[in-house]
């Protein structure tokens, strides 16, 4: 894994709010960064972990584990210009229910956020709103167009936390390598939707048996990794670093396990619906445009190889690329409708269900895949539970059943792909920036 140093720069703000002040009881306490593991109090003052825990509130932790809390890097929040179907306070408050104490927005907004203008109105806007602390990825190129590249120097003083077109690819290979030139002036990361427009023509979801069977017009899995292959190579040459948004297919793990057997600077993440799901689903789901995305759903030998590389590290961690929709634009016909799919509430039950549960990955090895490894590698302050430490933390019951969709979503938007399922991991409390963010109520 490629660590970015720490950015001091980045701004990360939250809404004003008490610092919580709180004893949990006998848990299981576990941050397998700080090497701990053990039952017994957690104590938090004031916001800070540690301390005399008398006249504290307490919070009964028997058979639940503390661990900390969640770093998602991809999210979309909608703000500015479709508040309708999300918007700072819902994305963060939806975070917070899923047990993410910080998050980055994605720059793909109405108008885009691709000047210091609109990066430092949204960074004052998620200090009065924003549940949990966020953080905005403004775009690298104008109006995501590809064309002409944004004052980098301009928002890294403003307090990006990295730089991305996300939504759209960089298309020409030398706007991509004039960037690159950059970042060593800025220090933002870059991280990348992958996608050789060309190759993905009018696609609406993975090219292959089922596309070809509902007549849908695919997107190949070469779209992505001839893309990823391109820009790893341009990050070799400029000696930069990038990170690969939403792998999903087995073509685009090659190309980064190659990238990092040679030493190229490259990271990259996954989302719980790639790993989870396949192209399978768009024909069984009885609202099929719930499980539309981009990157689509691909075949189940792709899923089992974004696992294989999630469990060798070629794939670092994992993010959910949280995008909510309006209901009506997800009931179009599936062509249609627009892609993505949120995932902040879901996010660590699925995963836990599938990958700790389904005996590939241990919980320790998953805490650091969604917690840990994604502050560490965009330069954000990384969650622990050692004495000292802001408390950024989460409370979950491991053996908590859920069935997703049963319980209102904190998100103004309902187009959860894992809707229906039964996910086990149930997120009871969630202290975020020594904010008392969350708490189940039954």
């Amino acid at each position: 894994m490629s660590i970015w140093p720490s950015n001091p720069r980045v701004r990360l703000p939250q809404r004003p709010g008490r610092g919580a002040s709180v004893v949990i009881r006998g848990a299981r306490i576990l941050d397998p960064a700080s090497g701990i593991d053990r039952t017994g109090d957690l104590v938090v003052r004031d916001g800070v972990i540690g301390g005399d825990p008398d006249g504290l509130d307490e919070f009964d932790g028997t058979g639940l584990t503390v661990i900390p809390g969640l770093v998602d890097v991809h999210v979309h929040l909608r703000t500015p210009g479709k508040e309708d179907a999300e918007d700072i306070a819902s994305g963060t408050a939806s975070a917070a229910a899923g047990g993410v104490v910080t998050v980055l927005a994605m720059p793909n907004t109405q108008p885009p956020t691709d000047n210091a203008s609109i990066l430092g109105s949204l960074l004052e806007r998620a200090g009065r709103e924003a549940v949990v602390p966020t953080g905005f990825i403004p775009a690298i190129t104008v109006g995501q167009a590809g064309e002409s590249l944004t004052e980098h120097g301009d928002l890294a003083d403003a307090g990006a936390a990295a730089l991305s077109d996300d939504g759209v690819p960089v298309g020409s290979a030398l706007v991509m390598r004039r960037a690159l030139q950059y970042q060593s002036a800025t220090g933002l990361l870059f991280t990348l939707h992958e996608e050789d427009m060309a190759l993905s023509g009018a696609g609406v979801m993975h090219e292959g048996v089922v596309s070809a069977r509902l007549g849908l017009a695919g997107i190949p899995g070469v779209s992505e990794a001839v893309q990823v292959a391109r820009d790893c190579a341009l990050a070799d040459y400029e000696g930069a670093r990038i990170h690969i948004c939403h792998v999903s297919a087995r073509g685009t793990v090659d190309e980064i396990r190659r990238a990092k057997g040679r030493g190229i600077m490259v990271t990259a993440e996954v989302t719980p619906h790639h790993l989870l799901l396949t192209e399978d689903a768009v024909g069984a789901d009885p609202d099929p445009a719930r499980v539309k995305m981009n990157p689509p759903l691909r075949s189940e030998d792709d899923r089992q190889a974004l696992i294989d590389g999630l469990l060798d590290g070629t794939i670092d961690c994992i993010a959910t690329d949280h995008a909510p929709h309006l209901t009506d634009e997800k009931e179009r016909p599936f062509a249609e409708a627009p892609f993505g799919v949120i995932g902040l509430e879901t996010a660590f039950a699925a995963c836990h269900t599938e990958l700790v549960v389904g005996g590939r990955m241990s919980l320790d090895d998953l805490v650091l895949r969604m917690s840990t490894t994604p502050a560490r590698i965009f330069g954000l302050p990384v969650p622990a539970l050692a004495d000292g430490a802001t408390a950024n933390l989460v409370v979950v019951d491991l053996a908590g059943v859920d069935r997703v969709g049963d319980r209102p979503y904190a998100s103004k938007s309902g187009n959860a792909a894992f809707a229906g399922r039964h996910v086990t991991g149930r997120v009871m409390m969630t202290l975020a920036g020594g904010q008392d963010v969350f708490r189940r109520s039954a």
